[in-house]
């Protein structure tokens, strides 16, 4: 769905994006992660077609950025970090404003507005003006408004920027549903734990170049990451792990390794009992919750 090839980018000062060469599949759902200042924004923006690259060529859905810009615009939705919106209009009229602006017929406008207002938790403030929302549901409405023209390409910036727990968790069932209904979405943040419920893949930015190359798959449902602990330090610990079938190691130090290894209970009950075989004082063994965080400090640090 989005192809990114040596993509260069250029401010007057500083070169912002280092050929950067991406590929991001139809119906995916991808973190963007890095410090501040690495490039995330200016990449988004690049791939939403409101910056023209100094080299390299990016193709969204089949078209240019170049060549075809209006088209890219049409089938995308953009949240940015920072977003407008009109504060003396209600919610049902900034909706039915940009569904207008976006080509939505009118006869079928009202209906795209409702299901926006219904996807983001807003309806019971439909009439509520935007100035008087509150930041958390403002930023609600600022998603409606990327998402009401049901975009095949979807991107949003530091979405979960001023949301309460609650609506945090709203907005990781909304991105799910959101891909089940065919999008393809790229989000970008800067906090891991906002991402980890609905990203499957993340591409790590720093300097402005992609950290390993390629993006990194972070959920496998066949085979998730384990942690596995021991009491006692082991020196051959990653060496025992790596030469088992079945079995990759991502990380390893004397007492701990994260693995990725079949979700098969008797593999993982066969996998304790040679460790325990081997002499290894197994204290914990359980799948890791933090997927991105430990595929991130994984690759950070080790070079591009």
């Amino acid at each position: 769905m989005i192809d990114v090839r040596d993509l260069v980018y250029e401010y007057p000062t500083v070169r912002a994006l280092k050929g950067i060469s991406l590929h991001v599949e139809p119906q995916t759902i991808t973190a963007l992660v890095g410090p501040n200042g690495a490039g995330k924004t200016t990449l988004l923006r690049c791939l939403a077609a409101l910056e023209d690259p100094f080299s390299g060529s990016v193709i969204v859905g089949g078209f240019d950025t170049r060549s075809d810009p209006r088209a890219i615009h049409a089938l995308l939705g953009y949240l940015p970090d920072f977003y407008g919106l009109y504060d003396g209009l209600s919610v049902r009229r900034v909706l039915t404003y940009t569904a207008r602006s976006r080509g939505i017929a009118p006869a079928l406008t009202a209906a795209a507005v409702e299901k926006a207002v219904l996807r983001v938790g807003l309806t019971d403030r439909i009439d509520v003006k935007a100035g008087d929302l509150s930041r958390g549901l403002r930023q609600r409405l600022a998603i409606g408004q990327a998402i009401v023209h049901e975009p095949k390409v979807l991107l949003l910036d530091e979405p979960a920027a001023g949301l309460d727990p609650q609506a945090r968790r709203d907005l990781s069932v909304l991105m799910v549903a959101l891909k089940d209904a065919g999008m393809t979405l790229v989000v970008s943040s800067h906090i891991l734990a906002e991402l980890e419920d609905y990203c499957s893949e993340m591409i790590i930015i720093e300097d402005g170049m992609i950290v390993g190359g390629k993006p990194i798959k972070v959920k496998d449902v066949a085979r998730p990451r384990y942690i596995l602990e021991i009491a006692t330090a082991r020196s051959d610990l990653r060496d025992f792990l790596a030469a088992r079938a079945g079995i990759d190691v991502i990380e390893a130090d004397e007492y701990h390794a994260l693995i990725t290894h079949s979700r098969s209970a008797a593999s993982r009950a066969r996998l304790i009992r040679d460790l325990l075989a081997a002499g290894f004082e197994v204290s914990g063994f359980g799948e890791s919750t933090r997927a991105l965080e430990d595929a991130y400090f994984s690759q950070v640090g080790q070079g591009r």
